[in-house]
């Protein structure tokens, strides 16, 4: 199993209403259950770890999740309300002012001793689950406890307007790092955290320290990864019609995993010895899924008898 632990929310994503005026319209996101839902949309079996509601957002998003074959016996429901986000495209980029107080997924602890770890590959960790203390707190008992038996996989996905002190965030997401096997990040996530530090340098630094794989994904540019064995790899991005960003790099994370699974090259071993043309392939599915996600609006990832990539 794949599982993916962290945020489940509602956006409200920008639309026109009938009369032309500016308009919003709720869709069940949070990066960490996006990239669930497309890794399950894919093929691959996939539970959620994290908090969802019983109020009326809360169902929406456990009916979508369940829709999409996401397992959420894993996932803790309470009566903590959801956690709402509003976007704005600004310059082709999406940001967000979000209602996160005392919610579900704030609220959401790790039950110990529940996840069957020797049957799950990979544990994907990141978001805004990992800006509160609480929920970074249990994560790290997650992944604690995840180490020994599945891959990590960690995107910071950055969230500077629920940052409040930055020097303890920058600390936190390089803590996490450490812990990772994958990492990927967005060019905008890498200047948050490493302002103009060469993107080479950095990768170098976090193969250094254990981690297998570093991708960045930079919009129309395509994604770039480094790779300890695979070298350096570099694929270009799609040419399509954007309808808006969001969910494109969630999108790109769950087809990568996706991908790394189908190759058998997603345990830890595995990861390690990739082969570079193994990696170009599944960097490239993954760039294409994105893109296909970049078509329609909001999080809304590909299925797979929408993807006509191979691997």
């Amino acid at each position: 199993m794949l599982l993916s632990c962290g945020d489940a929310l509602i956006d409200f994503v920008p639309t026109k209403s009938a009369e032309g005026r500016e308009a919003v319209m709720p869709a069940v996101g949070g990066s960490c259950l996006n990239v669930a839902i497309g890794m399950a949309r894919l093929g691959a079996p996939t539970g959620f770890v994290g908090g969802i509601s019983t109020d009326l957002f809360g169902r929406m998003i456990a009916d979508h999740a369940s829709a999409s074959h996401v397992a959420l016996d894993l996932a803790t429901r309470s009566e903590h309300q959801t956690t709402l986000a509003f976007v704005r495209i600004v310059a082709g980029e999406s940001h967000y002012a979000f209602y996160d107080a005392e919610t579900a997924t704030r609220s959401w602890t790790y039950r110990r001793g529940t996840i069957p770890f020797a049957d799950v590959e990979v544990v994907h960790v990141g978001s805004t689950t990992l800006v509160n203390d609480q929920g970074a707190a249990e994560t790290r008992a997650l992944i604690a406890d995840a180490r020994a038996l599945s891959t990590i996989s960690f995107d910071p996905n950055c969230r500077p307007n629920l940052v409040k002190d930055k020097p303890a965030y920058l600390a936190r997401m390089a803590e996490f790092a450490k812990q990772a096997d994958l990492i990927k990040m967005s060019d905008v996530d890498f200047a948050y955290l490493y302002g103009e530090e060469p993107y080479q340098r950095r990768a170098s630094g976090l193969l250094g320290q254990g981690t297998s794989l570093v991708v960045i994904t930079r919009g129309n540019n395509g994604a770039i990864a480094w790779h300890a064995a695979a070298g350096q790899i570099e694929v270009a991005a799609p040419q399509v019609v954007v309808a808006d960003t969001i969910g494109a790099g969630d999108s790109f994370q769950a087809a990568l995993l996706f991908a790394l699974h189908k190759q058998g090259c997603l345990v830890r071993e595995g990861l390690k010895q990739i082969s570079a043309d193994e990696l170009r392939r599944a960097l490239s599915f993954a760039a294409n899924c994105a893109g296909l996600t970049c078509t329609r609006p909001g999080a809304d990832p590909p299925w797979s008898h929408e993807v006509k990539w191979s691997l």
